[in-house]
């Protein structure tokens, strides 16, 4: 066996990337099962009542259904942009709903209700006319995070002046001050069984399967066991 100094340097660099490489996407995986075993637990929880709920740590509840008692804003609703559905761009309708039970309107806390897609319209300077009841009522749902975009512009957080108000990326503090009380961080995306609302295919998140990332990892494993045949073969031959 003949070691060349240039070929073993490149071989012990290479080899334990090639291994660190195949270890983290091994845990990616166990992550991800855990992150889907978690996702499909808080699906099958029980219904969340939302006016009792103290923890306001919304993010944490994603995908759990919910149930409030509360009334819509119908006079301040946001049209959220550059949503497709099969292919179309249209809308996202985003309505307040201000929990029940406060204590005074000064301190008011609502969620913004996604009521489903609408299409965009020939002229996207005519907005569609948002109609929706401003009776006491009880909706269901399930919390989620906001509808994001692929390439956010500077200042797509803002929204227009006028009512519905347009925005293209939802930041909840920033709406919460054109509206004039406190906004929970996560959005509700009300039940198809529920009226009132639009198109509504809600879906979870699209993230790599643990199966992909096991593939990725037997691939790395798969390039530093050719790599160290290749080197023995190689140092021997010589």
């Amino acid at each position: 066996m003949n070691i060349k100094i240039i070929p073993t340097l490149a071989y012990l660099l290479i080899l334990p990337l090639l291994l660190s490489l195949s270890h983290w996407q091994w845990q990616r995986a166990q992550e991800k099962t855990q992150w889907l075993h978690d996702q499909e637990q808080a699906m099958n929880a029980d219904v969340l009542d939302l006016n009792t709920l103290i923890n306001d740590d919304w993010r944490a509840l994603r995908y759990r259904p919910i149930r409030a008692k509360g009334h819509y804003d119908s006079s301040h609703q946001f049209l959220i942009d550059n949503q497709i559905s099969a292919g179309k761009p249209g809308y996202y309708v985003m309505t307040p709903f201000i929990f029940a039970n406060q204590p005074d309107t000064a301190s008011n806390k609502a969620v913004l209700v996604n009521r489903g897609w609408l299409p965009l319209g020939q002229n996207r300077t005519v907005l569609p006319v948002l109609s929706v009841t401003e009776q006491q009522i009880t909706i269901e749902g399930r919390i989620n995070y906001f509808p994001s975009v692929g390439v956010k512009l500077a200042g797509a957080e803002q929204p227009t002046d006028t009512w519905p108000s347009v925005v293209q990326v939802v930041n909840s503090d920033i709406l919460a001050k054109k509206l004039n009380y406190p906004l929970t961080t996560v959005q509700l995306e009300l039940d198809k069984r529920m009226s009132e609302g639009y198109k509504r295919e809600w879906q979870v998140s699209t993230l790599m399967r643990p199966e992909q990332h096991n593939a990725y990892a037997l691939q790395w494993l798969g390039l530093a066991l050719t790599l160290t045949f290749l080197y023995f073969w190689y140092s021997f031959k010589k």
